[in-house]
């Protein structure tokens, strides 16, 4: 699975706890310049960590039909969705943003569920008209 590029929103803040030790030898190997911060470390274990179960999270993505990166829906994708009869189930690992023009009874009529493994940007009167249908994978963060 290839990381998207860095465009897009900014990134998310999540805290972690560390115990001393490991957390003094992560200051040893950036005192020593193999990382350029704390952050750096862990962005890099995480990235690491990603790589090693990417055969498994390609075919998570693939059976259960997500979409992975910055996915945009406005008013008008919706009304073709709706002109088709037809109703959408929004499945996103990174970004769903849904603009300011969907009006909440468009959205109410044409989508179906939104499970998002990430952030979900939409106007508070959708995300609270579509209740639970709107998904957003819970998380400590």
């Amino acid at each position: 699975m290839a990381r998207p590029e860095r465009a897009g929103p900014p990134d998310e803040k999540l805290s972690v706890n560390l115990g001393p030790v490991d957390l003094g030898t992560i200051d040893v190997l950036v005192e020593e310049g193999f990382y350029a911060t704390r952050a750096d470390f862990i962005r890099s274990a995480i990235r690491r960590q990603l790589d090693e179960h990417k055969t498994v999270l390609d075919a998570a993505i693939t059976r259960r039909e997500f979409t992975v990166g910055y996915v945009r829906h406005n008013a008008s994708d919706l009304r073709a969705v709706k002109e088709k009869r037809q109703r959408m189930d929004i499945r996103v690992i990174g970004v769903l943003h849904l603009a300011d023009d969907i009006d909440p009874d468009l959205a109410d009529e044409v989508i179906e569920r939104i499970k998002v493994h990430g952030t979900l940007r939409a106007p508070a009167a959708v995300i609270e008209r579509l209740g639970d249908r709107a998904a957003k994978r819970k998380g400590a963060a």
